[in-house]
């Protein structure tokens, strides 16, 4: 049996053959490996993928027990830390179970060199979600995963060409790109630039009936930028929103879309971490370390 572990914005998802569960990130900070006996009993678990923040001081997928910081630069930057991620992190690199931990995608990463116009281009859970889409879909794929922030990953032929993070483009329900109103704030000391980022979503700048309509659109935009690179790329979303601006998206884009749900990267990741471990190489263009 092999588990995938999902280090999303608001909740932790876990998943293997056998079930899957989530916990808010609050509950994670109490989690105890004994908890994965919900999906399987621990002896019978023969691997892990773990996600940790944005990943992005390593670029392979890479053994748990060799990685420095958590695979982090830093742990300062855009977004929430509770501390639940951290706790999953470290029962898992401590609990003997073999585990790799999966890298988000930075200038070190294998992409089109011009995508590192930006140092990080995702985090790793959407390496997860690709994989799992590209099962469905072929070699060719645009993901958008759209959720309380929106980031889209372009692959062609069975490798990762890159990727808009959620500071970059398309905004979200809760986070998005710092704008001029932003960027004033945080010139003004009212907001931390991560506050900022925090307050960019159509929730806090758009009525209400705006927002559905508004998302989609975004989305839309980058699954189209990202398409301007593999004309051939079917396109599919994931996350909380995809079902709610799958009907724009398709509209705007007027092509079919494959729809995932939430349990797609945890899912993914664990396709990854058994398709590793039986001797995969290359994961989507990544190397491994083991």
């Amino acid at each position: 049996m092999f588990i995938g572990i999902d280090h999303g914005t608001s909740a932790m998802r876990f998943a293997g053959d056998q079930g899957e569960f989530k916990i808010s990130r609050e509950i994670a900070k109490e989690f105890r490996i004994a908890d994965l006996a919900r999906i399987c009993p621990l002896d019978k678990i023969e691997g892990i993928a773990v996600c940790y923040s944005m990943g992005d001081n390593f670029s392979k997928i890479t053994r748990i027990g060799k990685l420095k910081n958590r695979g982090l630069v830093s742990r300062e930057g855009a977004g929430k830390h509770i501390g639940g991620g951290t706790r999953v992190y470290d029962e898992v690199a401590g609990s003997g179970i073999p585990a790799i931990v999966i890298p988000g995608l930075h200038r070190d990463s294998p992409t089109d060199p011009r995508f590192k116009a930006y140092s990080h281009q995702t985090s790793p859970e959407k390496i997860g979600i690709a994989y799992e889409v590209c099962q469905t879909l072929g070699d060719d794929v645009i993901v958008s995963d759209v959720s309380s922030n929106t980031v889209s990953l372009l692959v062609t032929g069975g490798r990762i060409v890159g990727a808009f993070d959620a500071c970059i483009f398309a905004p979200g329900s809760l986070h998005g790109a710092l704008d001029v109103d932003a960027i004033r704030k945080v010139d003004a000391g009212e907001w931390t630039a991560n506050e900022a980022f925090q307050h960019a979503g159509v929730n806090f700048s758009l009525p209400e009936d705006e927002r559905t309509r508004a998302v989609a659109m975004f989305a839309a935009m980058e699954c189209a930028a990202l398409r301007l690179l593999n004309r051939k790329a079917k396109i599919a979303l994931a996350g909380s929103l995809a079902p709610v601006i799958a009907p724009e998206v398709k509209r705007l884009l007027g092509c079919g879309i494959d729809i995932h749900d939430e349990w797609c990267a945890s899912r993914g990741l664990a396709r990854i971490v058994r398709d590793v471990f039986l001797g995969k190489k290359e994961i989507l263009g990544l190397a491994t370390d083991l």
